[in-house]
């Protein structure tokens, strides 16, 4: 702590930095925070006078990460978001709470229509959902269980693969009504991206190219950072999004979506329920993570 305390003086103020680049403003950082403006700009001057570099570009009402800022702000984001798995991994010990750590949209839109049918089936297991922007590292926890792509070869993680990713277009019943030969007509305005900035996902270029349709992306439509978002669009009535059929698969269900193409890509990627191969899960951990994989396994 010594060594940190030499390299940054004010280290206090990395929560407000973090905020500050997340929240892209200021003054919603000092909300978050329960600071005033002038507390959190002092702050980032402060931080900015020990790295001897510019964090921010600041422009009126806008504030812009500087690439060295963007740097460090990877850095910071995955350490304080680490302490505060840590924190929470101390401050559940000894309790029977089961956490599953996913994205916003995994839990959103596939464990909340699902939570009531596992408590019934499970009354005695306390279930918890955490999620974040990107995908942090598993700890220690014998009671946490990750949902995560990839090809299943982590070397800290068990892994069971627990469905292949397909994607397939998805848009609300209305809007495959007022456009129906939206695939042929390919107007930008007709379509939502995902441009998550921490997890790599495919884009409408890659579906595209894997159909062998002609297709520029020239910075045109609908762009979200979270997928949550985009299946809100899409129901909206907004556009056509790239869905993957096991998050959408609840609101193509209740006719909220439908398929827009019969085009379906299965990428070769899968999603799994992982945790650290350095503990034991324990037995409540090991049904939570049996009933996921057995439900996701049930889609079509």
């Amino acid at each position: 702590m010594s060594t940190l305390r030499r390299r940054l003086p004010n280290a206090s103020a990395l929560p407000a930095f973090e905020a500050a680049a997340r929240l892209g403003s200021f003054t919603a950082a000092a909300e978050e925070l329960r600071l005033t403006q002038a507390a959190v700009s002092y702050s980032i001057k402060l931080l900015e006078n020990d790295l001897g570099t510019i964090l921010f570009h600041r422009r009126h009402r806008l504030i812009e990460l500087t690439e060295s800022g963007r740097q460090f702000y990877a850095d910071v984001a995955s350490a304080l978001q680490h302490i505060a798995r840590s924190a929470d991994a101390l401050r559940y010990a000894g309790s029977d709470r089961v956490t599953v750590d996913s994205s916003t949209a995994f839990a959103s839109h596939w464990m909340i229509p699902r939570i009531s049918d596992f408590r019934n089936q499970y009354p005695e297991i306390d279930i918890r959902l955490s999620t974040s922007d990107r995908d942090v590292p598993i700890g220690r926890d014998p009671m946490l269980i990750g949902i995560r792509r990839g090809s299943g070869d982590w070397s800290d993680y068990r892994a069971v693969r627990a469905v292949h990713e397909v994607i397939v277009p998805v848009c609300s019943p209305a809007y495959l009504n007022q456009h129906p030969g939206w695939l042929e007509e390919r107007s930008e305005r007709t379509l939502i991206h995902l441009e998550e900035p921490h997890r790599p996902r495919p884009t409408w270029q890659n579906w595209f190219s894997q159909f062998e349709v002609a297709y520029t992306d020239r910075g045109e439509g609908l762009r979200l950072n979270d997928y949550s978002l985009v299946v809100q669009a899409a129901i909206g009535s907004q556009g056509v999004a790239l869905g993957w059929s096991h998050i959408v698969e609840h609101a193509l269900k209740n006719r909220l979506l439908v398929e827009a193409s019969d085009f379906k890509w299965q990428t070769g990627m899968a999603f799994y329920a992982v945790t650290h191969k350095s503990v034991e899960p324990t037995p409540d951990t090991k049904r939570v993570m049996d009933w996921i994989v057995k439900e996701l396994r049930m889609l079509k």
